[in-house]
């Protein structure tokens, strides 16, 4: 069966990741989704504002890692999968910000393995609607850019998950980077044939799945086997909001499905930090502990035959 988990996000900022490990063990989960971006804000990649020892690696860099290694450790909770800051690039594509950003995904890497954790989500290589690429300049700019983490990510051992994006103009969401599943599968196929073994595989992000107006079972059911990670919320079809399973309009039949019948037998993440921001403190733990029975009620119905 399943194990489940949540991510770090929510809860860390307000009680540190120390005692966010032992309350989700409390809540009832088996694993995380590390929050290890929060080493680096989007507002900072932007500014070209990176740590040096993000950028260098090393002792200094790997210690930066050792609080969600030790806090895994010391509450028996599995670090399943973790997610790399974003954005992945920033305009213009040729900036020496995007290359600095490369050496701080492979420093990622080796500050997953650091943690135990063997997935890794980094967002594919996009700008946003105002600056976007052509479709053959994102598919080279992705191509190049994910083949450079393939030594990194064969020498520690750490899946590199691709996500499932959307951008936004005008109040309205439009598909973006991994959004088209036949671009998606390739994608991830190529770049396994560039590493000669699996290097690579998707994290479904269902939130943006039902921004971009796709259907959970044919997703699922079209990414097969490519499928290493969700990050599992829903939301009113219009707006990203991270919220708990049935608090907006995603097909949880369809996802339920989709899983069972591609026999992804390993962890479902819940990306539901937006909770923390929308119920009242005095219930929360409630409200973990129900996103807690969504996943061991989704666990059980996907091991039905």
């Amino acid at each position: 069966m399943n194990k489940i988990a949540v991510q770090t996000g929510g809860p860390e900022e307000r009680l540190g990741i120390d005692e966010t490990y032992r309350m989700v063990k409390e809540w009832g989960f088996d694993a995380v989704d590390a929050n290890i971006d929060h080493l680096l804000s989007g507002r900072s990649i932007v500014e070209g504002n990176i740590p040096q020892a993000l950028i260098a690696g090393g002792e200094d860099c790997m210690a930066l890692f050792k609080p969600w290694a030790e806090a895994a450790k010391k509450y028996g909770v599995d670090n399943y999968q973790a997610h790399a800051p974003f954005p992945s690039l920033v305009h213009p594509v040729g900036s020496d910000i995007n290359l600095r950003m490369l050496e701080v995904l492979k420093n990622m890497l080796r500050g997953c393995d650091l943690m135990d954790c063997r997935n890794l989500i980094i967002h594919p290589f996009f700008l946003g609607y105002d600056k976007q690429l052509s479709p053959e300049d994102e598919w080279n700019v992705n191509i190049e850019s994910y083949a450079k983490l393939i030594p990194t990510a064969r020498e520690y051992g750490v899946t590199v998950c691709l996500e499932n994006m959307f951008t936004g103009y005008r109040g309205k969401i439009y598909a973006a980077c991994c959004s088209d599943i036949d671009q998606a599968c390739r994608m991830v196929d190529e770049l396994n044939a560039l590493a000669g073994q699996r290097c690579f595989g998707f994290c479904l992000d269902t939130g943006h799945m039902l921004l971009c107006g796709l259907d959970a079972y044919k997703t699922i059911t079209q990414l097969g086997s490519r499928i290493s990670a969700f990050h599992i919320h829903d939301n009113d079809g219009r707006n990203d909001q991270h919220l708990a399973p049935y608090m907006g309009i995603l097909d949880w039949e369809r996802f339920i499905a989709g899983v069972r019948d591609i026999g992804f037998d390993r962890t479902l993440s819940f990306e539901t930090f937006n909770v923390w921001n929308s119920v009242h403190g005095e219930v929360m733990n409630e409200m973990m502990r129900f996103i807690a029975a969504c996943g061991r009620m989704f666990a059980r119905r996907i091991a039905e035959s």
